[in-house]
């Protein structure tokens, strides 16, 4: 038996080095090299199934975001309170004056984002020239040359598109109150006028018509 073996296993060297000119050490390593690759490379096509009992943790759902609510005109100091810090209230963040509701972003605006100091604010300027400086977090946008208002444009084409418009940051502007006094000291001017143009007319009216009772009363005492 022993004898058969070793003849078997002689003429299997012999074998091996006539048909791959490798030795028998070398071409076990080889053998061995190939089966290692194939157990590597097939683990990465397998299914999870394959590689072990699929785990029994259990993960919650994650909650819907709740739908975005209208606010209407507030103020830019009113804004501030929607930055992320308070988990109960949306993520908002202004374009141009007006206010997005950035709340499923809230992993690139939110406290930690690359844009969390964006949040609460109209970044307008800031958006424009890609700065994170502390004085380009406002809406100013005077002075800024034609490629960065067209970066902002493609920013504020990117948010009408994504996000949605919750209401507008009220304008501080003095002019607007002066215009309305002017407005009520025109409209009460106007009516001053009316009014003085009414009595003139009266007055005009009742001259008229005691010029014609006296001409009608001569002609009457003529004719008697």
């Amino acid at each position: 038996m022993v004898v058969v073996v070793v003849q078997l296993w002689e003429t299997l060297k012999e074998t091996i080095t006539a048909y791959s000119g490798l030795s028998p050490a070398a071409f076990f390593t080889v053998v061995a090299l190939a089966f290692a690759i194939y157990q590597v490379v097939s683990g990465f096509f397998a299914s999870p199934e394959e590689h072990g009992p699929r785990s029994t943790e259990v993960y919650p759902p994650s909650e819907p975001l709740p739908p975005p609510v209208q606010l209407g005109e507030i103020t830019e100091e009113e804004l501030k309170q929607y930055d992320g810090s308070d988990s109960k209230k949306p993520l908002l963040m202004a374009i141009k004056g007006q206010i997005y509701d950035v709340s499923q972003s809230r992993m690139f605006y939110g406290p930690g984002g690359p844009y969390a100091l964006f949040a609460g604010k109209d970044a307008s300027r800031a958006l424009a020239k890609m700065s994170f400086e502390e004085n380009d977090l406002t809406g100013d946008i005077s002075g800024l040359g034609p490629f960065e208002l067209d970066a902002l444009q493609d920013w504020e084409y990117k948010f009408m598109s994504k996000y949605v418009k919750v209401g507008p940051i009220q304008k501080k502007d003095e002019e607007g109150k002066e215009k309305t006094e002017d407005s009520t000291n025109t409209g009460e001017e106007a009516s001053a006028t009316t009014v003085g143009e009414t009595s003139r007319s009266v007055e005009e009216k009742t001259i008229e018509t005691t010029e014609k009772k006296d001409v009608a009363d001569g002609d009457a005492a003529k004719e008697e």
